[in-house]
């Protein structure tokens, strides 16, 4: 299991946002002998598949060039034209070649990791300087295991090297007997087929390379109970941080709700415990809305600003605390309360008749109509 430098175990496995901080860091599993291996396989591939029409493009620019008259050599301004030519004969024979190993030098890191560019891993870390870290690193168990993949690596290819020599010996020897236009093709034959089979011997190192980098860059990602409470806190929040920003919420909240007050038509209350305050709009139609609701001091400070703004306060407990448990701030009273609150509002507008001095004292409220699924007992 491995170690944090505190000491601490690294025991959990790495989050989503640890591996895409590593990610953005650049570091991600990479294989250099999955690379190597591409590189060769591609390379052998298109030496095989194009390498005939290479070395008989090749020829004929030499033999262009060995065969040039009198004339042309001592006319100083034929040579550069020559030599743009046979530049343009060489580039053309060597493209198909350079392309595929353009493509597999791209598609090989690509396989093991995806596509990855990431500025952090350009930029210059001058701790690579310290002298006491390259030693460190020299004779840390990365090191080793790197020497010993070397090791390997040589004994490998040495081993298929061999092989190969002792089977393509034939087909070396008889090359020195052919025509120079045969022995040539054939080399390249030969060499093609040689490196396809060197190529198959790093695909036994890269079968070991590839699962040992997945399991070394998880064991660098992997994190303590500590780290993973901390990228828990600067994700989510502190507690303390949540907590402030909570209060100040609820505090505009209440400062929103406190201002729409004056607005109300209604202010019912308990009447110590709960007060609400409704808002009916005609135009608009709908039902009336909550503009604002709370108890003890909250319920206390509503029926203050009423009072100071005009607004009628009625006592109906039953209806103060049907309507605070079941509507919240700025949504319309549900269909249940309609007709006690249709009467409450009656009732209201009628007093203000009254005491304008335009119609009779409208009798008391009892017993408003309140379903019992939205009756609320202390």
């Amino acid at each position: 299991m491995a170690e944090s430098e505190s000491g601490a175990d690294k025991s959990e496995e790495p989050t989503a946002k640890r591996q895409q901080e590593a990610r953005e860091k650049g570091q991600i599993a990479r294989s250099r002998e999955l690379n190597t291996l591409a590189v060769t396989l591609g390379g052998a591939g298109g030496l095989l598949a194009s390498g005939g029409s290479m070395a008989s493009s090749l020829m004929q620019m030499m033999q262009a060039n060995f065969a040039l008259s009198r004339e042309v050599l001592l006319d100083e301004r034929s040579m550069g034209i020559w030599l743009l030519a046979s530049g343009k004969m060489a580039l053309d024979a060597v493209l198909p070649l350079l392309a595929t190993l353009l493509i597999v030098s791209i598609a090989g890191p690509m396989a093991l990791g995806g596509w990855l560019f990431s500025g952090q891993a350009m930029a210059p870390k001058f701790s690579r300087m310290n002298p006491l870290a390259g030693l460190k690193r020299m004779f840390s168990t990365h090191a080793l295991v790197e020497l010993l993949k070397a090791l390997a690596k040589f004994a490998v290819i040495l081993l298929v090297a061999l092989a190969v020599l002792n089977a393509d010996r034939d087909d070396l020897l008889a090359i020195a007997h052919e025509p120079l236009d045969m022995a040539i093709l054939h080399s390249v034959q030969v060499v093609g087929w040689s490196a396809v089979w060197l190529a198959c011997g790093l695909i036994l190192i890269a079968a070991v390379d590839v699962p040992f980098q997945l399991w070394s860059n998880k064991q660098k990602l992997m994190m303590t109970k500590q780290e993973v409470r901390d990228e828990y806190k600067d994700s989510e929040g502190k507690p303390e941080v949540k907590s402030r920003i909570r209060r100040m919420q609820r505090e505009m909240a209440e400062r929103r709700m406190m201002a729409a007050i004056p607005q109300a038509d209604v202010v019912i209350t308990n009447p110590t415990h709960f007060a609400v305050a409704l808002k009916y709009d005609a135009e608009k139609g709908g039902a009336p809305m909550l503009l604002a609701k709370g108890g003890d001091f909250t319920a206390l400070k509503i029926r203050e600003i009423a009072q100071e703004n005009k607004v009628m306060v009625l006592e109906s407990p039953a209806l103060a605390r049907a309507v605070y448990y079941s509507t919240e701030l700025d949504q319309e009273i549900p269909a249940g309360l309609y007709l006690a609150v249709a009467q409450v509002l009656a009732y209201v507008y009628q007093l203000k008749q009254f005491r304008a001095g335009r119609g009779k004292r409208p009798a008391p409220l009892n017993d408003l109509p309140i379903p019992p699924d939205l009756r609320r007992d202390e």
